[in-house]
């Protein structure tokens, strides 16, 4: 039986080493082929325990989390977007951001998804947030470790009501599981409306 539920406060923080495994296991995969590790992760999610108004809703296969996925305002990583919101028009503090939904494969097509961001949407709107934002990699099409057959998820995000939003992208840095050392990955950013 699975069981998809948000957490936040000492809940929250008592998962983020989980978290962090699971990032570095699913993100291995195409299209982040991260080549991540646990010190690095924990300093990445230190942001949700320093954020007053971060939930991270767990998928739990028992007492297993075995999918995650995260959000906070997107104002509490202002130092990461301002850049790429400065000419948008867009006011950050009006805006949730999504940030990671990871799942683990034998666990995907069961609805999960949705369930991640129909709990992290719900979460803005009691906090009073009228926009949700996430971003995702964008990766040529030619790239030699793109998988046969590969659908991404904009159907998916689009059936949701996201958009994408022109010129709105962010530059971020991390090791590929074929490289050496770090590259820049540019990542578009999605936006819809919480408004009924």
């Amino acid at each position: 039986m699975i069981t998809v539920r948000p957490l936040t406060g000492a809940a929250l923080d008592a998962a983020l080493d989980d978290v962090a495994r699971l990032r570095i296991a699913v993100f291995r995969a195409w299209p982040y082929l991260y080549d991540g590790d646990l010190d690095y992760e924990r300093r990445y999610l230190k942001a949700y325990r320093q954020s007053a108004h971060a939930v991270l809703v767990g998928a739990f296969d028992g007492a297993d989390l075995v999918g995650a996925a995260t959000g906070t305002p997107l104002a509490d990583h202002a130092d990461d977007f301002a850049a790429a919101f400065a000419n948008s028009g867009l006011d950050m503090a009006t805006i949730f951001y999504c940030a990671e939904s990871v799942l683990l494969p034998g666990y995907r097509g069961r609805g999960i998804g949705h369930r991640f961001f129909d709990l992290r949407e719900a979460h803005a709107r009691a906090l009073g947030f009228s926009q949700v934002a996430f971003c995702g990699v964008e990766r040529p099409a030619t790239h030699p470790l793109r998988p046969d057959g590969y659908q991404p998820l904009d159907g998916f995000w689009r059936k949701r009501g996201y958009q994408p939003l022109p010129g709105v992208r962010a530059t971020f840095h991390w090791k590929d599981v074929d490289h050496p050392f770090e590259t820049a990955k540019e990542l578009q950013f999605w936006l819809r409306s919480l408004q009924p």
